[in-house]
């Protein structure tokens, strides 16, 4: 059983600024290694639950964050950009996901809540349901057959997807207190916590498999700029139509096609200064 695990930073137990997450940041380093910890007990989890091979996905902004120093010795890492997939890179490859270190989606009252970029996005609908990273990556695994075992991230992130991921695990690293306030468990019991729901997840998965989540095409996707100016970016290309000041749509024959245009409006918007 070979699992793709991937890595968010936002979700992490001690993360609530977005300095923490941003390279030159004097936190980041602790961060990134707090981030490293909470992959490597997810590993340990999954490796004693069963999987056979662990493929590890850096998954938070420019996707070089993890450790390779301090990465566990069975796992490979899947880092850089740009790549096809984005956050699930590799699933095609996988029988299994775990999403380690997530949040909830933009407009929530999560840590660091956003969906795909804070600059770009306000919201996100798939067919007319607000979606955040989890929800979207999920559906996007699922397409290849790849189910979600279990998530890790805050209250509010586990609240919002268990809707989406009906069949996965979830374990709660600390409680949110807003956007970037949050009531943790120390790194030692957040790692604990992982490692032992990855276990869980793991050993269940093997017993009775998880069902995929997938949805069935066409998908609509809206999206809200944060801004006019990033909407009039974003209607440039013909992949998009816009039907407000803010608001763009189109609709992608699955999620892979839904997920390609949207991290193509999210490079995009990373260049607008």
């Amino acid at each position: 059983m070979r699992l793709l695990i991937s890595v968010d930073i936002e979700g992490v137990a001690g993360v609530t600024h977005p300095g923490q997450g941003q390279m030159g940041n004097g936190e980041y380093e602790v961060a990134r290694r707090l981030m490293t910890q909470e992959a490597n007990a997810a590993i340990r989890g999954a490796l004693a639950g069963g999987a056979t091979e662990v493929i590890v996905n850096d998954s938070h902004g420019d996707f070089r964050n993890l450790l390779p120093l301090h990465l566990h010795p069975q796992a490979r890492l899947l880092n850089g950009r740009p790549r096809a997939l984005g956050m699930v890179a590799g699933v095609p490859l996988c029988q299994a996901l775990m999403l380690v270190g997530y949040h909830a989606k933009a407009g929530a009252e999560g840590v660091l809540a956003h969906t795909i970029s804070g600059k770009s996005f306000a919201c996100i609908q798939i067919n007319g349901v607000e979606y955040g990273e989890a929800a979207l990556y999920g559906s996007l695994a699922g397409e290849f057959g790849v189910p979600v075992l279990m998530c890790s991230g805050d209250n509010v992130f586990a609240d919002e997807t268990r809707a989406m991921l009906p069949h996965t695990a979830f374990v709660v690293t600390k409680q949110a207190l807003g956007q970037r306030a949050a009531l943790h468990l120390s790194p030692e019991a957040s790692c604990a916590a992982i490692e032992a729901g990855a276990k869980a997840a793991m050993q269940a998965h093997l017993l009775r498999p998880v069902a995929p989540v997938r949805l069935e095409g066409p998908i609509h996707c809206q999206v809200r700029a944060q801004s006019v100016a990033l909407a009039d970016l974003f209607a440039i290309t013909p992949l998009v139509e816009r039907v407000s000041g803010t608001e763009l749509e189109f609709t992608g024959a699955d999620m892979n096609y839904v997920v390609r245009v949207l991290n193509t409006l999210s490079a995009m918007g990373m260049g607008l200064a």
